[in-house]
């Protein structure tokens, strides 16, 4: 397993773009240049030797060189002893709503953005639980399966988009249905389904029944409510910007609102709790008491325990790369020019 110690370096790659910008741009002057001091013929008269290619290949190297370092920087470590520890903790699965009712504007920035946010910041809370996480819409998929990993579940859920399921609506109850599929210890004494929804449901009766199977398996239901109650439309974007509002069949705008009553519901009827996500810390200091009043179930879990930097091997190609920029020249190189790899010889 590969880490990266400080991945905030890896910003610098940036300045990769803008070097190749720049070239192009000294490339397209100096042609110019060139053009009103002589025509091609005299320039490649005056100076024979010149390659054409040589100063690519020089920002190719060069640009090597500046990403190695870069890497090194950010100092790689790779795992080099997996151990199998114990750890205790609950299992819980996060459904997240994904239909086109989550793009609404009315909590900022939008209530998908807003919900990735309010996980993201429960998984930040986690020790030792294992999580898992299901997207669903007018159905429900499966996003990641219980795991302990939870860089890939932060990994997953930035992936999480309102266009990743074609089929569109509401079916609280396909999510219901699948994390209850989803809890594979048998021995575990808390199982834990939160539901991050703005509460629009067209499953209509069956959530509750949905709701009641969840509960038999041992499953506690909490629902975390996204959005406002006044509501807001659904604004349709391209390229970021607005470029019109979602009408129904009658031409109307849509306005699509925070159904608290349903989701209360649904937390009452799987003994679980009802949290407004519009205070983001607040709703995440709930769930964490939750969690820490409940009974932990050890298990086993493989991980890393030991890690070896890397970095110097990336400063070496560095270094390696910048030292070569340095001493490769503009000139036709002898062994190159026999080849003729660039067809660069004049024409007999």
């Amino acid at each position: 397993m590969v880490q990266f110690e400080e991945k905030i370096y890896f910003y610098l790659l940036g300045i990769v773009p803008i070097l190749v910008l720049l070239f192009l741009m000294l490339q397209v002057w100096k042609r110019a240049k060139q053009k009103e001091f002589a025509n091609a013929a005299l320039l490649k008269k005056l100076a024979p030797n010149k390659s054409k290619f040589k100063s690519s290949l020089k920002l190719l190297i060069f640009l090597l060189g500046i990403s190695f370092l870069i890497i090194a920087l950010a100092n790689p470590k790779i795992g080099t002893k997996l151990e199998t520890v114990k750890r205790e903790g609950v299992d819980i699965v996060f459904a997240v709503d994904v239909s086109k009712s989550m793009l609404a504007e009315d909590i900022a920035p939008n209530r998908i953005e807003k919900s990735k946010r309010i996980v993201s910041e429960i998984i930040n809370q986690l020790a030792s639980d294992r999580i898992g996480i299901i997207a669903y819409a007018g159905q429900a998929y499966p996003q990641l399966p219980i795991t302990t990993d939870y860089g890939a579940a932060k990994m997953f859920l930035q992936s999480m988009n309102t266009d990743m399921l074609s089929s569109q609506g509401t079916a609280i109850n396909a999510a219901i249905d699948l994390a209850t599929t989803y809890f594979d210890d048998q021995e575990q004494t808390n199982r834990v389904l939160f539901i991050v929804s703005d509460g629009e449901d067209h499953s209509e009766g069956s959530t509750l029944e949905a709701v009641d199977k969840a509960v038999e398996n041992g499953i506690r239901v909490y629902t975390i409510g996204v959005g406002r109650t006044k509501g807001a439309p659904i604004p349709i974007k391209r390229n970021g910007v607005v470029e019109s509002l979602k009408k129904d069949s009658q031409g109307e705008v849509v306005i699509t609102r925070l159904n608290e009553q349903v989701l209360v519901d649904i937390a009452d009827e799987g003994n679980g709790n009802y949290i407004n996500g519009a205070d983001t810390e607040s709703a995440v200091e709930f769930i964490k008491e939750e969690l820490a009043q409940m009974d932990k179930k050890e298990f086993e879990a493989k991980q890393f325990a030991e890690y070896k930097d890397q970095f110097q091997w990336f400063l070496g190609l560095g270094l390696f790369f910048l030292f070569l920029d340095v001493f490769l020249l503009d000139r036709k190189t002898a062994w190159l020019k026999k080849l003729n790899l660039f067809n660069e010889h004049d024409d007999e």
